[in-house]
C-alpha cells in the first residue's frame, strides 16, 4: 500500500509517520508541505523517498494509494476532494471539514469515488476505550445516563501557530480543538442518541482571533443521556490531562486510567479488566490501531466508516458556539 503524507507539521511527525515506519505492507512514498524544506527533512528522517510543495504534485508523481490529510484544518475539506478526485482513499486528521455542509460535500465526493473516506477520531481506538465499549455494547453497565468528559493542555497563545488563533481557519479554540474529539468519544460511546439541546459557556479573553481559551458544553439527549465536555489550554500542571466518566444505571466506567465498576448483590464491585495496560502509552496505540483499521477498510476487510455522525458533531459544535455568544440553551 503506497501512503502520501500531506502536511508536515507535528501529528505526522509525532504520530502518523512513527506508526507507518512500522507497518508491514506500507510503503510512504512521499511527503507534502507547502514548506518543501521541511518536507524534506521530515522525508529524510523516515526514509521517505520524494518531497512535494504541492499535494496535487505529490498525487501526480509519487501515485500513492491512499493519503493522510494533516494540514491546518481550514484547508482538510479541499485536500480530502482533492485526492478523491484523484481516485485515492483518505484518512484525514480532524476536523473532516469546519461545516456539515463542507462534510456533506466530502461525503458527495467519495460517492463519485467510491473511495474509502475516514476521519481520524484515534481516541475511539485506545485500548482502555475499546474495553469500556465492551462492557456498554453488552449491557453490563446498565442504561447509560451520564458521560463526562474533559481534556485540558497547556498551550498559552504564543506557542499556537498562526491559523489556530483565528476561528475562520480553526474553527474555533479550545472547543473546537480539544471539545470536538471529546465530544465525538462521548457521543460514539453513548451510541449516539439524539441531542434535544445545547447549553454552553466559552471564554476567549485577549483574543483578536475570535478562539476561545477554555469551555464547557451540555448536550441533553433523548432518553435523559447527557454529554458533558470541559475543556482548556490554560491547564496548568505536570501534564495534560483526559478524561472521560460514564455512569449506567447498573455500574460506571472512566478512562485514564481505565476503572470499570459493576452493582453486584447491591454492592458496588471492581471489574476492571487485568492486563490491560500497554507496553506502549495510549497515544501510539490509538494511531497504530487507527491506521490498521483505515487499512483494513481500504482492502475490504471491514466495513468502511460513514460519516453522518460527522455531520451531527458540526451541527453540535455550531449550537454550542451559537449557545455561548447568545447566552442561552439552543434546541436543536
Amino acid at each position: 500500500m503506497r501512503i502520501g503524507v500531506v502536511g508536515a507539521g507535528a501529528i505526522s511527525q509525532v504520530a502518523h509517520l512513527p506508526v507507518l515506519s512500522k507497518f508491514k505492507g506500507v510503503e510512504v512514498v512521499g511527503v507534502c508541505d507547502n514548506d518543501v524544506a521541511k518536507a524534506r527533512a521530515l522525508g529524510g528522517r523516515f526514509a521517505v523517498p520524494d518531497a512535494f510543495d504541492d499535494i496535487e504534485d505529490l498525487l501526480a508523481y509519487a501515485k500513492p494509494d491512499a493519503v493522510v490529510i494533516c494540514t491546518p484544518s481550514h484547508l482538510h475539506e479541499v485536500h480530502v476532494v482533492t485526492a478523491l478526485s484523484a481516485g485515492v482513499h483518505v484518512l484525514c486528521e480532524r476536523p473532516l471539514s469546519l461545516t456539515a455542509e463542507g462534510v456533506d460535500h466530502i461525503v458527495a465526493a467519495r460517492a463519485r469515488a467510491n473511495k474509502v473516506v475516514m476521519v481520524g477520531m484515534n481516541n475511539r481506538f485506545r485500548s482502555d476505550v475499546q474495553a469500556v465499549r465492551g462492557f456498554l455494547r453488552d449491557g453490563e453497565l446498565g442504561e447509560l445516563k451520564t458521560v463526562r468528559a474533559g481534556w485540558s493542555i497547556y498551550r498559552p497563545a504564543r506557542m499556537l501557530p498562526e491559523w489556530r488563533r483565528r476561528r475562520a481557519q480553526a474553527g474555533g479554540g479550545a472547543m473546537f480543538d480539544l471539545g470536538l474529539p471529546m465530544l465525538d468519544l462521548a457521543w460514539w460511546l453513548a451510541g449516539y442518541p439524539r441531542p434535544r439541546h445545547v447549553a454552553a459557556a466559552l471564554e476567549n479573553p485577549d483574543s483578536p482571533g475570535g478562539v476561545e481559551s477554555s469551555g464547557c458544553a451540555l448536550i441533553a439527549c433523548d432518553g435523559g443521556t447527557s454529554i458533558f465536555v470541559d475543556v482548556s489550554w490554560r491547564h496548568t500542571g505536570d501534564a495534560e490531562r483526559l478524561w472521560l466518566d460514564l455512569q449506567g444505571d447498573r455500574g460506571s466506567a472512566s478512562i485514564a486510567p481505565l476503572r470499570v465498576f459493576k452493582e453486584m448483590h447491591a454492592t458496588p464491585v471492581n471489574v476492571t479488566p487485568t492486563g490491560a495496560a500497554e507496553r506502549e502509552n495510549a497515544f501510539t496505540t490509538s494511531y497504530r490501531s487507527e491506521w490498521a483499521y483505515f487499512l483494513a477498510a481500504v482492502r475490504g476487510e471491514v466495513a468502511p466508516p460513514q460519516l453522518t455522525d460527522q455531520m451531527q458533531i458540526q451541527r453540535l459544535l455550531a449550537a454550542i458556539y451559537r449557545s455561548a455568544e447568545e447566552g442561552r440553551d439552543v434546541v436543536l
